[in-house]
């Protein structure tokens, strides 16, 4: 596998793994469909998620109390509970902690790459 592809394929992981946390975030601006979501995620990102993926967290999220879903014409729009800007506060509070992680371990293998190349 080339680099390209590897990066292309992390990438969408990441994304995958930190979805609930973009549609929180995105929610505070505003309410959104699961059509909203696959879209913001491919203009922002460049990764087209599949409905099922989008629709089953966003049911999950429901479920955990995070947003809540009404039908609006003929689709569902979800906005956020107030446990669910409690959590996203949360996280914007951690996000400091996370960057100083990913730092950590880029530093980590870049030391690494340092010390197998001498």
């Amino acid at each position: 596998m080339n680099s390209t592809k590897l990066v292309e394929k992390l990438r969408k992981r990441v994304i995958q793994n930190f979805l609930d946390i973009l549609i929180l975030t995105e929610m505070k601006k505003g309410s959104l469909s699961g059509y909203d979501v696959i879209g913001l995620v491919h203009n922002k990102f460049g990764v087209l998620m599949s409905s099922g993926t989008i629709y089953s967290l966003l049911y999950s999220l429901e479920r955990d109390g995070w947003i809540r879903g009404a039908w609006n014409q003929r689709k569902r729009v979800y906005q956020l509970t107030e446990k669910g800007q409690e959590h996203i506060q949360t996280i914007t509070k951690a996000n400091e902690e996370i960057k100083d992680f990913l730092k950590n371990i880029s530093l980590l293998n870049a030391t690494h790459q340092k010390a197998t190349a001498t």
